[in-house]
């Protein structure tokens, strides 16, 4: 006993983060197992838990029979500046320490390169180019986070194919029977585990941390799921794996995504946390001056809420290899991407000052797509009939607007990556420098899963392509964003979590919205495609009995605590004609900050964010909060001293709610300045938004202050 205690002291190792707040302690077990553990000011986050892989078809997995035969500690600490974002300089500082351990019997080395900042760890494996570690393939990451007990999770189910669930708040020791009872008969995906989540996971302790599991720099990887040891409270690393079952296909030298436990006793600290970001690596374009933050409308919402359609006919004509003629098929009435309607759209967004219009379903082949055709696939040039490239690209650059491109794959990958030069080069032609691309339904050609190491591969190859043409890419259905936006700036946007939509597809719940910047927003912006002013959407399509299930001042609120440098304003223009004063704000709003404070915050119940818009004296607030409703109390510290402003305020009206009364909305101007404070409502599913201007005299007579 006293030879493995001496043992056990000569192999650990500790480092503390630069202000000392998270200490992590490495170890070896008797056995050579690498163990870590971490805590935050002297409280448990995650206690010993253990790392390594299993190989395929290899006896000696890296799983144990380590010896520590170097460490290293380091200090770092820089400012860097985004392209776009939240605040305009982030702060990179962490102490680090890398270890590297020998496998006795195989004589292969690995090393763990762990990174302390005050608000979390990051750590990932490495593997230096080695003789006898060059070509292997990953059965399995063995990387886990013990939990400190039976604590509190917003999860959602653990899925190869799909990330567009609503959250579920539970106890870890919950989570296996509300999977069984209500979620797994609904998943894509339900083979690997019955108590499997996804990250970015969201959890509180009994004692009052907040800790969020997730990981960082995805590249050539495959995502990682947790798979949850209810017995012994374990989060375990579950990958997804490719189409024949494998996990990850290695070649030495090489290194995993980094995996990140951010930590705070404060709920806003994790909404400020930058640790994602720093733990990607700088920009890798040089030149970034046409990547644009953008405000745009879309021919969108009509099709999703089934008031018109993506398709032009509701025939099937004969398709080869995407050629057909649709002169011959009866066009349906209802196909939305035609000149007419494109231009009202152009019109709206020139006269309301949006920069662009995003247009859906104007290229052929959708009907064949919705009628399963088994030899279709899209080509990504050719325009319906009813649509004309040239003329609505010269008709919006006389109004000042962009078209954004719309690429639905089909999930169809190589048939992407054949067409991708031919259609980016088809875009510049024809003034567009953005794209939404989709991928809805099963991987093709062999049944990838949307998260395997292979399609993580080709987001990343369609996201550098593009980089090459100067086009912004905004992908929906792809893997969640793991910081890579730091790296390759022209990833504007992505959904990759259940966005609005779903409020058309039977709805989502009401504080959905109060978790999505807890867990989906951590590893970058999200396009959630808010501003849906018409709740009731039979109103819309009288076929479509959905509701959205929130009020018109929490769509408002939306634009500000759902960062993103690509926001839209996603409803009908005919929508936004009848509440034009709240209308004003979504005009005012920016989409580009230089500060951000985050005021309020308790995951699943309410945020409150203030962000000052970049280049700009102007501040925005926005508020959403959950299903009880409440007082927010804030202060307007965040305003220069000695400066008057006024705010227009708009809020929640007292018999607002977001099922019974979602369009009742008060807005009020008021003189504030650094010291004033503010009492306001926020209903069930509700919220407010807040635009604040610096104002002389003149602009604030007849106002009351605060």
């Amino acid at each position: 006993m006293l030879l493995v205690a001496i043992v056990d002291i000569a192999v650990s190792q500790e480092v503390h983060s630069p202000g000392d707040k998270v200490r992590l302690r490495f170890s070896l077990e008797a056995d050579g197992t690498p163990v870590y553990q971490l805590s935050f000011k002297g409280k448990d986050v995650i206690r010993p838990s253990k790392l390594g892989f299993y190989l395929k078809n290899d006896k000696n997995s890296l799983l144990n029979d380590f010896t520590v035969v170097d460490t290293k500690t380091t200090s770092f600490d820089e400012t860097w500046t985004p392209v776009w974002g939240e605040v305009n300089k982030i702060r990179n500082k962490y102490n680090e320490l890398a270890v590297t351990l020998n496998q006795k019997e195989s004589a292969r080395q690995i090393l763990i390169r762990f990174r302390l900042f005050d608000d979390g760890l990051g750590f990932r494996y490495e593997f230096p180019s080695q003789k006898n570690l060059a070509y292997f393939v990953i059965k399995e990451e063995r990387t886990q986070f013990a939990m400190p007990g039976d604590i509190t999770a917003f999860w959602i189910p653990g899925d190869y194919d799909t990330q567009e669930y609503d959250y579920t708040k539970s106890k870890l020791s919950e989570i296996r029977p509300l999977m069984a009872k209500s979620i797994t008969a609904n998943l894509s995906q339900t083979s690997f585990s019955p108590t499997g989540v996804q990250t970015s996971l969201m959890l509180k302790s009994n004692d009052g941390l907040y800790i969020n599991l997730h990981e960082a720099a995805v590249i050539n990887y495959p995502v990682m799921h947790l798979n949850l040891d209810d017995k012994n409270m374990v989060f375990e690393s579950w990958l997804t794996p490719d189409a024949i079952g494998d996990k990850g296909y290695m070649q030495a030298p090489c290194t995993t995504p980094w995996r990140t436990v951010i930590i705070s006793d404060d709920a806003r600290d994790i909404l400020a946390s930058k640790m994602t970001y720093n733990l990607n690596e700088p920009s890798k374009i040089s030149d970034v001056s046409w990547i644009k933050p953008t405000k745009y409308i879309g021919v969108w919402w009509e099709m999703i809420t089934g008031k018109s359609t993506w398709a032009y006919t509701d025939e099937y004509p004969t398709v080869q290899l995407g050629i057909t003629d649709y002169a011959k098929a009866k066009p349906n009435g209802r196909h939305g991407a035609n000149n007419a309607n494109v231009k009202k759209y152009i019109d709206f967004a020139a006269l309301h000052g949006f920069d662009s219009v995003l247009v859906e379903g104007w290229n052929i082949g959708w009907e064949d797509w919705f009628g399963n055709s088994k030899d279709y696939v899209f080509d990504f040039v050719t325009p319906y009939p009813d649509f004309n490239v040239k003329e609505l690209h010269a008709y919006a650059a006389s109004k000042g607007v962009k078209l954004i491109m719309h690429h639905e794959t089909s999930a169809s990958t190589r048939n992407y990556e054949r067409w991708i030069d031919t259609a980016y080069k088809f875009m510049k032609a024809n003034g567009y420098d953005a794209v939404k691309s989709g991928y809805v339904g099963p991987i093709l050609p062999r049944g990838e899963n949307h998260y395997s190491q292979w399609t993580v591969n080709h987001y990343q190859y369609a996201i550098e392509k593009a980089a090459k043409y100067h086009i912004m890419v905004n992908a929906h259905e792809a893997a969640r964003p793991t910081g890579i936006g730091r790296t390759w700036p022209n990833l504007i946007g992505n959904e990759a979590a259940r966005g609005t939509e779903y409020q058309a597809f039977g709805g989502s719940k009401s504080n959905h919205v109060t978790v999505l910047p807890f867990t989906r927003l951590i590893g970058g912006p999200m396009d959630y495609t808010p501003g849906i002013f018409e709740m009731d959407i039979s109103k819309i399509n009288p076929g479509n009995k959905s509701h959205v299930n929130s009020t018109l001042a929490n769509q408002l609120a939306l634009y500000v605590t759902m960062y993103s440098p690509l926001q839209m304003a996603a409803d009908l223009p005919e929508n936004y004609n009848r509440f034009l004063d709240a209308f004003q704000f979504i005009k005012d709003v920016a989409v580009d900050w230089d500060d951000s404070k985050y005021l309020e915050a308790e995951p699943g119940d309410y945020i409150t964010v203030a962000r000052k818009a970049k280049g700009t004296g102007k501040w925005f607030v926005g508020n959403v909060n959950g299903e009880t409703p409440r007082i927010s109390n804030i202060g307007f510290d965040f305003l220069e001293p000695g400066k008057t402003y006024v705010a227009t305020i708009y809020a929640d009206a007292k018999n607002a709610h977001y099922k019974t009364n979602p369009q009742a909305y008060t807005i009020r101007k008021v003189i504030v300045n650094n010291k004033s404070k503010l009492a306001q409502l926020s209903a069930p599913g509700g919220g407010y938004a807040i635009s604040i201007v610096e104002a002389d005299k003149a602009q604030t007579k007849g106002l009351k202050k605060l």
